[in-house]
Protein backbone atom coordinates (compact mmCIF):
# COMPACT_ATOMS: atom_id res chain seq x y z
CA UNK A 1 0.00 0.00 0.00
CA UNK A 2 1.12 3.54 -0.79
CA UNK A 3 0.43 6.92 0.79
CA UNK A 4 0.58 9.94 -1.53
CA UNK A 5 0.29 13.25 0.31
CA UNK A 6 -0.15 16.58 -1.45
CA UNK A 7 0.88 19.58 0.63
CA UNK A 8 -0.94 22.89 0.81
CA UNK A 9 -3.03 25.21 2.93
CA UNK A 10 -6.78 24.61 3.28
CA UNK A 11 -8.32 28.10 3.24
CA UNK A 12 -9.97 29.24 0.02
CA UNK A 13 -7.68 32.30 -0.14
CA UNK A 14 -4.67 29.97 -0.63
CA UNK A 15 -6.27 27.86 -3.39
CA UNK A 16 -4.24 29.05 -6.38
CA UNK A 17 -1.06 30.07 -4.55
CA UNK A 18 2.43 28.72 -5.10
CA UNK A 19 2.43 26.91 -1.75
CA UNK A 20 -0.62 24.92 -2.85
CA UNK A 21 1.02 23.25 -5.86
CA UNK A 22 0.94 19.97 -3.90
CA UNK A 23 -2.83 20.26 -3.35
CA UNK A 24 -3.31 21.02 -7.05
CA UNK A 25 -1.32 17.94 -8.05
CA UNK A 26 -3.05 15.59 -5.59
CA UNK A 27 -6.43 16.83 -6.85
CA UNK A 28 -5.31 16.07 -10.41
CA UNK A 29 -4.11 12.63 -9.29
CA UNK A 30 -7.49 11.93 -7.67
CA UNK A 31 -9.19 12.97 -10.92
CA UNK A 32 -6.94 10.70 -13.01
CA UNK A 33 -7.56 7.74 -10.70
CA UNK A 34 -11.29 8.39 -10.28
CA UNK A 35 -10.88 8.75 -6.51
CA UNK A 36 -13.44 10.57 -4.37
CA UNK A 37 -12.42 12.77 -1.42
CA UNK A 38 -13.89 12.22 2.05
CA UNK A 39 -12.92 13.18 5.60
CA UNK A 40 -9.76 11.43 6.77
CA UNK A 41 -9.46 9.40 9.97
CA UNK A 42 -9.98 11.09 13.34
CA UNK A 43 -6.90 12.87 14.71
CA UNK A 44 -5.69 13.69 11.17
CA UNK A 45 -7.58 16.84 10.13
CA UNK A 46 -7.35 15.74 6.53
CA UNK A 47 -9.15 14.76 3.37
CA UNK A 48 -8.50 11.28 2.06
CA UNK A 49 -9.28 9.26 -1.06
CA UNK A 50 -8.56 5.64 -1.87
CA UNK A 51 -7.45 4.50 -5.30
CA UNK A 52 -5.66 1.75 -7.12
CA UNK A 53 -2.50 2.24 -9.17
CA UNK A 54 -1.58 -0.72 -11.36
CA UNK A 55 -3.15 -3.16 -8.91
CA UNK A 56 -1.61 -1.53 -5.82
CA UNK A 57 -3.71 0.26 -3.24
CA UNK A 58 -2.96 3.93 -2.67
CA UNK A 59 -4.29 6.44 -0.19
CA UNK A 60 -4.32 10.05 -1.35
CA UNK A 61 -4.06 12.59 1.45
CA UNK A 62 -4.55 16.34 1.82
CA UNK A 63 -3.57 17.48 5.34
CA UNK A 64 -5.86 20.33 6.40
CA UNK A 65 -3.68 21.47 9.31
CA UNK A 66 -1.88 24.16 7.31
CA UNK A 67 1.54 23.51 5.87
CA UNK A 68 3.56 23.76 9.09
CA UNK A 69 1.69 20.84 10.71
CA UNK A 70 1.35 18.50 7.71
CA UNK A 71 3.36 15.79 9.46
CA UNK A 72 0.61 15.03 11.97
CA UNK A 73 -1.83 13.75 9.35
CA UNK A 74 0.90 11.91 7.43
CA UNK A 75 2.16 10.16 10.57
CA UNK A 76 -1.32 9.11 11.68
CA UNK A 77 -2.30 7.69 8.27
CA UNK A 78 1.01 5.81 7.95
CA UNK A 79 0.36 4.33 11.39
CA UNK A 80 -3.35 3.57 10.93
CA UNK A 81 -2.83 1.72 7.63
CA UNK A 82 0.58 0.25 8.53
CA UNK A 83 2.24 1.82 5.48
CA UNK A 84 6.03 1.61 5.27
CA UNK A 85 7.84 4.95 5.11
CA UNK A 86 9.47 3.92 1.82
CA UNK A 87 5.93 3.84 0.36
CA UNK A 88 5.29 7.50 1.20
CA UNK A 89 5.27 9.99 -1.69
CA UNK A 90 4.93 13.68 -0.82
CA UNK A 91 4.03 16.17 -3.55
CA UNK A 92 5.26 19.66 -2.66
CA UNK A 93 6.10 23.09 -4.04
CA UNK A 94 9.78 24.06 -4.30
CA UNK A 95 11.00 27.65 -4.61
CA UNK A 96 14.50 26.49 -5.52
CA UNK A 97 13.24 24.96 -8.77
CA UNK A 98 12.39 26.99 -11.84
CA UNK A 99 8.63 27.48 -12.27
CA UNK A 100 6.93 24.32 -13.59
CA UNK A 101 10.01 22.07 -13.34
CA UNK A 102 9.47 18.65 -11.76
CA UNK A 103 12.07 16.86 -9.67
CA UNK A 104 11.77 13.56 -7.82
CA UNK A 105 13.96 12.85 -4.80
CA UNK A 106 14.28 9.60 -2.84
CA UNK A 107 14.97 11.43 0.42
CA UNK A 108 16.77 14.45 1.82
CA UNK A 109 16.48 17.45 4.07
CA UNK A 110 13.52 19.80 4.31
CA UNK A 111 15.38 22.46 2.34
CA UNK A 112 13.54 25.16 4.27
CA UNK A 113 10.08 23.75 3.39
CA UNK A 114 8.06 23.78 6.59
CA UNK A 115 5.62 21.10 5.46
CA UNK A 116 8.48 18.70 4.73
CA UNK A 117 10.13 19.71 8.00
CA UNK A 118 6.92 18.78 9.83
CA UNK A 119 6.80 15.37 8.13
CA UNK A 120 10.46 14.69 8.96
CA UNK A 121 9.86 15.72 12.57
CA UNK A 122 6.66 13.65 12.97
CA UNK A 123 7.89 10.50 11.21
CA UNK A 124 11.43 10.72 12.60
CA UNK A 125 12.89 10.15 9.14
CA UNK A 126 14.01 11.92 5.96
CA UNK A 127 13.65 8.70 3.97
CA UNK A 128 10.53 9.27 1.92
CA UNK A 129 9.99 10.14 -1.73
CA UNK A 130 9.25 13.72 -2.78
CA UNK A 131 7.78 14.93 -6.05
CA UNK A 132 8.76 18.58 -6.19
CA UNK A 133 7.00 21.17 -8.34
CA UNK A 134 9.05 24.27 -9.08
CA UNK A 135 7.33 27.54 -8.27
CA UNK A 136 10.36 29.79 -8.83
CA UNK A 137 11.66 32.47 -6.55
CA UNK A 138 11.62 36.26 -6.42
CA UNK A 139 14.76 37.43 -4.60
CA UNK A 140 13.10 40.77 -3.78
CA UNK A 141 10.25 39.08 -1.87
CA UNK A 142 10.67 37.10 1.37
CA UNK A 143 10.06 33.38 0.70
CA UNK A 144 7.21 33.14 3.24
CA UNK A 145 5.38 35.96 1.41
CA UNK A 146 6.25 34.77 -2.11
CA UNK A 147 4.87 31.23 -1.67
CA UNK A 148 1.48 32.64 -0.61
CA UNK A 149 1.14 34.64 -3.82
CA UNK A 150 -0.95 33.49 -6.76
CA UNK A 151 0.71 32.55 -10.04
CA UNK A 152 0.93 35.33 -12.60
CA UNK A 153 -1.15 34.94 -15.76
CA UNK A 154 1.77 33.73 -17.90
CA UNK A 155 2.63 31.01 -15.35
CA UNK A 156 -0.87 29.47 -15.17
CA UNK A 157 -0.61 27.25 -18.29
CA UNK A 158 2.91 26.17 -17.29
CA UNK A 159 1.68 25.22 -13.82
CA UNK A 160 -1.32 23.34 -15.19
CA UNK A 161 1.10 21.20 -17.19
CA UNK A 162 3.45 20.84 -14.20
CA UNK A 163 0.60 19.71 -11.93
CA UNK A 164 -0.36 17.09 -14.51
CA UNK A 165 3.26 15.91 -14.77
CA UNK A 166 3.61 15.72 -10.98
CA UNK A 167 0.49 13.55 -10.74
CA UNK A 168 1.89 11.28 -13.45
CA UNK A 169 5.27 11.22 -11.69
CA UNK A 170 3.62 9.83 -8.54
CA UNK A 171 1.94 7.13 -10.63
CA UNK A 172 5.25 6.31 -12.31
CA UNK A 173 7.04 5.97 -8.95
CA UNK A 174 4.55 3.24 -8.05
CA UNK A 175 4.47 1.61 -11.50
CA UNK A 176 8.15 1.64 -12.45
CA UNK A 177 10.03 2.48 -9.23
CA UNK A 178 11.59 5.68 -7.99
CA UNK A 179 14.83 5.37 -10.00
CA UNK A 180 13.03 4.94 -13.33
CA UNK A 181 10.67 7.81 -12.47
CA UNK A 182 13.65 10.01 -11.55
CA UNK A 183 15.28 9.23 -14.90
CA UNK A 184 12.09 10.16 -16.72
CA UNK A 185 11.15 13.36 -14.87
CA UNK A 186 14.38 14.86 -13.48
Amino acid sequence: MWLIAGLGNPDRKYMKTRHNAGFMAIDELARLLGAQWSAGPKKTESMMAQAEVNGQKAILLKPLTYMNLSGTAVREVLKKYNIALENLIVIQDDIDLETAKIRIRKNGSAGGHRGIDSIIRDTGSRDFIRVKIGVGRDPSTPAEVYVLQKFCKSEVPLMEEAVSKAAQAAIDVINTGVNAAMNKFN
